[in-house]
């Protein structure tokens, strides 16, 4: 796909959403990444920024709170919903609870409802077990328009990690029979798109700010990959009535894949 500039012009009815993983790194570098999201919020319809793991990189509680604020701070202060997850780093310290009020964390589970979308997040660093029996019953209560899952550790991923089994085996048949269409993971530090695999479309964006990973070819039973990227920047979903538009962009604000989904 030819690389555009992504200045779009959503309607008031549009929900849009920025999701970022593995970003944590602290410094110039995150701070130049939440500075091109500011400019791209700018331009875009912006109404919540998702955070997909790996917020943290220095185990370091006041750190993270400079680090955050300084790069992402402009989120809450424009008023867009903030909505984390934790990643295998964020735990290493008191469980990542430091992370919680910043990042809007509201427990090990929780969801949130953003215009046209409902967000159901996860934290992958915990039982599958437990979280699969909320998971069930919140999906399944749920009449959003457009349902989106988020948590770290991705069921299908073909670059420095394989994807989670656990995940694939006891999450994937709940995503198929709710309807979910969009599971959103970080970890892999690359830009991945899978399926969609009855309905569900599934997306690895760890490029936040981490080094990169290198991609493989995945194995026999995974949904197709669509799109593999060794690259930098975040995710932005625009929901509409009609539709759910999946973009990845780059730090230049330039869009690198795109896919749209439908009811």
């Amino acid at each position: 796909m030819a690389l555009a500039l992504l200045f779009p012009v959503a309607a008031a009815a549009d929900t849009g959403i920025l999701a970022i993983g593995d970003f944590g790194v602290g410094g110039a570098a995150e701070r130049r990444m939440g500075a091109a999201m500011e400019q791209f919020a700018a331009g875009a319809q912006a109404d919540a920024l998702v955070t997909l793991g790996d917020n943290d990189y220095t185990e370091s509680p006041s750190a993270f709170r400079r680090n955050w604020l300084d790069s992402f701070g402009w989120a809450a202060e424009n008023g867009l919903v903030v909505a984390g997850t934790l990643g295998n780093h964020d735990v290493q310290v008191d469980g990542g609870r430091y992370q919680h009020e910043l990042l809007g964390i509201r427990g090990h589970f929780y969801r949130r409802a953003v215009g046209e979308v409902a967000l159901f997040l996860i934290n992958s660093n915990r039982s599958v077990s437990s979280q699969r029996r909320w998971l069930d019953q919140a999906l399944a209560s749920s009449i959003a328009p457009w349902k989106v899952v988020a948590f770290h550790h991705p069921p299908f991923s073909c670059g420095e990690y394989s994807g989670v089994a656990k995940m694939r085996r006891l999450l994937a048949p709940i995503f198929e029979r709710y309807g979910v269409d969009l599971v959103l993971s970080g970890h892999d530090h690359n830009y991945q798109r899978f399926g969609p695999r009855n309905g569900v479309t599934y997306v690895v964006h760890g490029g936040g700010g981490a080094r990169l990973y290198p991609l493989r070819g995945c194995p026999r039973g995974f949904p197709r990959r669509r799109a593999a990227l060794a690259v930098r920047g975040w995710v932005h979903l625009l929901a509409s009535p009609t539709s759910l538009r999946v973009r990845a962009i780059g730090p230049m604000g330039r869009v690198l894949d795109e896919v749209f989904i439908y009811p």
